[in-house]
């Protein structure tokens, strides 16, 4: 089940994490916020490989690793909402 067969389960808009820049190092153009959760993995899994292979400057690596911070953010709070909603349909059932 994807992430938008999950209404609602997604992030919070309200949450204030805020979007950590990407200075285009990861070439990410959508917010944070806005992100489904399976772009937010995709691009997660980038911003890992990017840092593994190395080869960026201090400042990208940090700008990587921020990114890569408020994309892990949005994929826990997609799977906390996707996990709510189970777990009030598993209670319904009762």
């Amino acid at each position: 089940m994807g992430a938008k067969d999950v209404a609602g389960a997604g992030p919070d808009s309200g949450s204030g994490s805020g979007e950590a820049g990407s200075g285009g190092v990861s070439g990410a153009s959508a917010s944070s916020e806005t992100l489904g959760y399976e772009q937010a993995r995709d691009e997660l899994i980038d911003v890992v490989r990017q840092l593994e292979a190395g080869g960026t400057t201090l400042e990208e690596s940090l700008a990587l690793w921020e990114r890569g911070e408020a994309l892990a953010k949005v994929c826990g709070r997609w799977l906390e909402g996707a996990r709510a909603r189970l777990d009030a349909a598993l209670e319904a059932e009762r």
